[in-house]
This record gives structure tokens, C-alpha cells and sequence, in this order.
């Protein structure tokens, strides 16, 4: 919907460009977590994507492209959560998930905090997505809790420590030079990613004590920004690839 997509960030259509996959990228959904919403919202209207993406997309994709019915999801941020979600709704949709900087947590305090914060920086009423603070809906959305549900599913994790990196410099990707767009990059994304890299030692701790299997990998420096986003994509396809038996 806007500039901040895998196709106009990333290298993402070269990437693929020689490999036996369909890569479908949902338009739309921003701010929404690609969840259920219990209500209609004034700003970010009527949000099923739960039922979309896990029920109603899949067939059509199948249909039309000709797959074999095997499928991967992965997203960043937001998404990184989402996926996660979304996986643990419909275990039998996906063989393999790829979580980028997400915060999985979203029933806890800061999980509760970060989400809200989220929605209501594009004007959204986050009761309209799962009712009041204490409402089952948290709980049912949170794959920390629910981590069981993901037992199964091949998982690739990964975070940024918030501190500068390889990408945070002003020839880096989208800096071009601009010492403010820079300056952002690293405090705004470096307080972002240092926040989402707790949730995802969480979350390792969580899989870790249920004896569910999943590779993270934890990056000793990082900031929430896209060029490790596309490190992240590189890194996990392996996976994803022998997932999918590619």
C-alpha cells in the first residue's frame, strides 16, 4: 500500500527470481496484525484476515498457480507476531514460519502495551481487534502461550540486540546519505528492536521448556530497519526451502 514493502525495501523479487516457489504478498492489512477483529473499525475498517489468509486465500492460490499444497509464511515487525498467530490458528496450513523481529508475546503487560501501540499509531481502536484488557482474545492470539500449537511447524526466529550494525551506517540501505533518516534508523529502530528482542528470548524460553524445536538466531547488533529484514529472508530460506521440499 505504501513504500514500506519487501518489493520496494528488498531484493525480494531478484531473490526469488530463480526459485521453484509462489511467493503471494497480501496487500493491505496495515496496523491490523492480519488477525480477526471483533468489531468493525471507524479507521481501519472490517479486518478478517485470520479467516483470509488460513481459509480463504489458500485454495484460490492453489487453483490458480498450481502448487503443491505446501506452504510457508514469514513476515517482519508486526508481522513478525502475525505469522506466528496465524500459524498457531491453523497449524495444518503452514509446514514452516519465519519471524523477523517480531514481538510474539501478546497477552502480558508489554505485549499488551506493544500491540496497542501498534494499532493506535494508524489511528486504530485496539478493543475493536480483541475486546478490553482481559479478554479472552489476547490470551487466544498469544503464541507464547499457546506455543504448543506450533509443535510441528519448522520455525525460524530472529532478532537484532538494537544496537548499531553493518546496515545502520549512512551508505546503508535507505540512508542514502541522510544523517537524520540514519539518526532515526538507529534510535527510534534501535529502541524497537531491543524491545522485540525480549519478547523473542521469551519466546525462546517458552519452546525451550515445552521441548519444541526451532532455530533462532539472535544478531549481537541490529536495529528494527529493512536491511537485516533481508538478511533475515536470505538466512531462513534454506529452511523454508527443505519445508516445503524444494
Amino acid at each position: 500500500q505504501d513504500s514500506a514493502t519487501w518489493k520496494a525495501k528488498t531484493d525480494v523479487v531478484s531473490f526469488f527470481a530463480d526459485k521453484n516457489v509462489n511467493v503471494v504478498t497480501p496487500v493491505g492489512g496495515a496496523f491490523s496484525y492480519y488477525t480477526d477483529w471483533q468489531k468493525p473499525d471507524p479507521t481501519l475498517g472490517v479486518n478478517k484476515w485470520t479467516t483470509f489468509l488460513t481459509e480463504e486465500l489458500p485454495p484460490i492460490v492453489d487453483a490458480t498457480l498450481g502448487t503443491t499444497g505446501e506452504n510457508a509464511i514469514a513476515g517482519l515487525s508486526m508481522s513478525g507476531t502475525s505469522v506466528l498467530s496465524l500459524a498457531q490458528s491453523a497449524p495444518s496450513v503452514y509446514r514452516a514460519v519465519g519471524s523477523y523481529s517480531g514481538c510474539a508475546e501478546t497477552s502480558t503487560q508489554p505485549g499488551r502495551d506493544y500491540v496497542t501501540f501498534v494499532v493506535s499509531a494508524r489511528g486504530g481502536d485496539v478493543e475493536n481487534m480483541w475486546g478490553p484488557p482481559g479478554d479472552p482474545d489476547w490470551v487466544a492470539n498469544d503464541p507464547v502461550v499457546n506455543a504448543e500449537k506450533l509443535r510441528g511447524i519448522d520455525l525460524y526466529i530472529s532478532n537484532g540486540s538494537g544496537l548499531p550494525g553493518h546496515h545502520d551506517t549512512l551508505n546503508g540501505p535507505d540512508v542514502n546519505g541522510d544523517v537524520g533518516v540514519l539518526a532515526n534508523q538507529v534510535i527510534v529502530g534501535g529502541i524497537i528492536e531491543a524491545g522485540t528482542n525480549q519478547c523473542t528470548y521469551r519466546l525462546a524460553d517458552r519452546l525451550n521448556s515445552l521441548g519444541i524445536p526451532a532455530t533462532f538466531d539472535f544478531h549481537p547488533t541490529g536495529t528494527h530497519s529493512w536491511g537485516y529484514w533481508q538478511d533475515d529472508l536470505h538466512n531462513s530460506w534454506p529452511m523454508i526451502a527443505s519445508s516445503l521440499g524444494i
